[in-house]
């Protein structure tokens, strides 16, 4: 079966002029510099549930089209910051923000911004997989459907484009009728990022996507993400730091919701410039 690019308006988020990029709070020198136009960037962000501050005035430009992985202790604000990318913050009644966070050089938390064309650009894969109740073909087909894609034939393409790129087509394309719940672990977390690739995002956001997978899967999915890298502007949270030295090109290290230092991964972990970065990485705390 011959593929076609997915023909998907992509709505322009636009409220003003692009603020210039931020520079990193450690400064990587030239090697490390960030894209002059990246998608995603923190600008004296922070985050609130209620009275308690769970991040604390982040300043962080991600790079695009490459891994970033964001690391630290549990309860440090590395998943309250990831899903506040694309607003899943939102459905916390008591979540709030301070600073910005720019999307494209907008503030998604404008109420300008259209959500739902936000989401569509800025993927995100779970902890848990979280296939839907359908058949393999409907889960992936589901997003392209929602923008409104009906016809079969570029659906049937879209799908199996999108399970070839998450390394699932060999292994399902016999079973995309039956239903997503009797795959295995790691097969349905691979279906759920064919599912969030089928829309064609920028920036695909993983929050510990392995932690609930076998050795073997796990593998499979850091494959995968490598695979991907070039791609994608790829965020994943990791409590694992062997994996975030595997798959990430920066590492992004918070303690108490505080950016303690961001950078290169392999300088990151061999030459860190703060002390508490150190001592995290080499297991005196945390």
């Amino acid at each position: 079966m011959t593929s076609s690019t997915l023909n998907v308006a992509r709505p322009r988020i636009t409220l003003e002029a692009p603020a210039a990029p931020l520079p990193s709070p450690v400064d990587p020198g030239p090697a490390d510099a960030a894209p002059e136009t990246p998608h995603v960037q923190a600008e004296q962000f922070s985050i609130l549930y209620g009275e308690a501050m769970a991040v604390r005035e982040i300043s962080m430009v991600i790079p695009d089209r490459q891994v970033t992985a964001i690391i630290g202790p549990s309860g440090c604000g590395k998943s309250t910051f990831l899903r506040a990318i694309n607003r899943m913050n939102d459905l916390i009644p008591c979540c709030h923000t301070t600073g910005r966070l720019l999307f494209d050089g907008q503030d998604i938390h404008s109420p300008q911004i259209d959500v739902i064309s936000l989401r569509k650009r800025v993927g995100m894969v779970f902890q848990k997989p979280n296939p839907f109740p359908k058949s393999v073909f409907d889960n992936v087909a589901y997003g392209p459907r929602l923008f409104g894609i009906r016809n079969i034939r570029t659906l049937t393409e879209i799908v199996e484009r999108s399970l070839s790129r998450a390394a699932l087509w060999d292994e399902v394309k016999d079973r995309l009728a039956q239903n997503a719940l009797g795959l295995s672990g790691g097969q349905q977390q691979r279906l759920c990022i064919a599912r969030a690739l089928a829309v064609e995002p920028d920036v695909l956001l993983m929050d510990e996507p392995t932690s609930a997978l076998d050795p073997k899967s796990t593998a499979r999915i850091e494959d995968l993400i490598a695979e991907l890298r070039g791609d994608y502007t790829i965020v994943i949270v990791t409590h694992n730091m062997q994996q975030a030295a595997r798959v990430s090109d920066f590492t992004a290290f918070l303690y108490e919701g505080v950016l303690i230092e961001f950078g290169q991964t392999r300088k990151l972990f061999t030459n860190p410039h703060n002390k508490q970065t150190e001592d995290y990485i080499t297991g005196r705390f945390g």
